[in-house]
């Protein structure tokens, strides 16, 4: 399992256009062979992104960065983000995630003791 991460800058004043325009494309890494993905957008500056995915195998992740699909999206939105754009790889070699809390139903209240008669 490799993890791809790629960090985009966009242009000034064109990172709305861009995160709005790239949702998709980084979402599309499923339909490749990804088993997750996320794109992160930086609170300060808000020009920063980083789109991080798990792939299978490098060949992958390529077969995603060089579909014709993927390639026209980078090309329509040219301008938005600076160039060049250089994904890095790195093996996994371990990862987590904390366990989404588990909602229960309430107890039942205890049925009151019966009163013994007098």
């Amino acid at each position: 399992m490799i993890a791809v991460h790629i960090k985009w800058v966009a242009n000034p004043f064109r990172g709305d256009k861009f995160a709005a325009g790239w949702a998709p494309a980084a979402e599309a890494v499923l339909d490749f062979g990804a088993t997750e993905w996320a794109f992160y957008r930086a609170l300060d500056g808000r020009l920063d992104f980083l789109q991080i995915a798990l792939f299978p195998s490098k060949a992958h992740f390529e077969r995603y960065w060089y579909s014709d699909r993927i390639a026209e999206i980078r090309a329509e939105l040219l301008g938005t983000y600076q160039v060049p754009l250089l994904p890095a790889f790195f093996e996994v070699t371990g990862s987590g995630r904390e366990a989404e809390p588990v909602e229960h139903a309430p107890e039942p209240e205890p049925s009151p003791a019966p009163v013994a008669p007098s």
